[in-house]
């Protein structure tokens, strides 16, 4: 911080995705005041650790740049994060069966590559 309590302008606000106070700043300017735009735009909060070191960093400078206080900040919506799959799984392809798609380290197969016995 410098001498009258401001931070930095190179202040990283979110580690995961390198987003620096200047970042977040030019997005306030530009008119975007919620978390859930910021984050759409910058991806702040949407790296590993989901938000949990820059949601209040962010939350802070929102309030600070729109004086309101932090209380009224909203803290935007959380979703878990996704893992993708294959639609296979869930439509099955023809001929196979959901236990012929597991190829997760059961019984051997006798090269079967998972048919049904």
């Amino acid at each position: 911080m410098s001498e009258g309590g401001e931070r930095d302008e190179n202040t990283i606000i979110c580690r995961c995705e390198d987003i620096s106070l200047a970042d977040i700043r030019r997005l306030v300017e530009r008119g975007y005041t919620t978390i859930d735009e910021i984050k759409r735009l910058s991806r702040t909060g949407m790296g590993p650790c989901q938000g949990k070191t820059c949601r209040l960093l962010l939350m802070q400078e929102l309030a600070r740049a729109t004086g309101r206080p932090p209380g009224e900040v909203a803290l935007g919506t959380f979703r878990p994060p996704t893992k993708p799959f294959k639609l296979g799984l869930l439509v099955g392809k023809e001929g196979e069966t959901r236990d012929s798609q597991d190829t997760g380290g059961g019984e051997d197969d006798g090269g079967q590559g998972g048919a049904a016995r």
